[in-house]
């Protein structure tokens, strides 16, 4: 199952480039951009930094495609 991401949301509500969000989170703007497309998918660590910068739950910016809710 694909992962689906709102990064590219919760970084414009903040403001953020994508040069910035990289500076906050210790990557590339290019893989910040990866991973907005969805042609990279973040380790778990990367994902918890991103989270951590919004302030939000890993959960409510990644999400699998086609995931049932039970």
């Amino acid at each position: 199952m694909p992962l689906e991401n709102r990064l590219k949301e919760y970084r414009a509500r903040q403001g953020l480039n994508q040069g910035q969000m990289g500076q906050l989170v210790g990557v590339s703007r290019q893989t910040i951009s990866l991973i907005e497309r969805g042609d990279y998918n973040p380790s778990v660590t990367l994902a918890l930094r991103i989270a951590a910068v919004f302030r939000v739950q890993v959960e409510d910016i990644f999400s699998l495609t086609g995931e049932e809710e039970e």
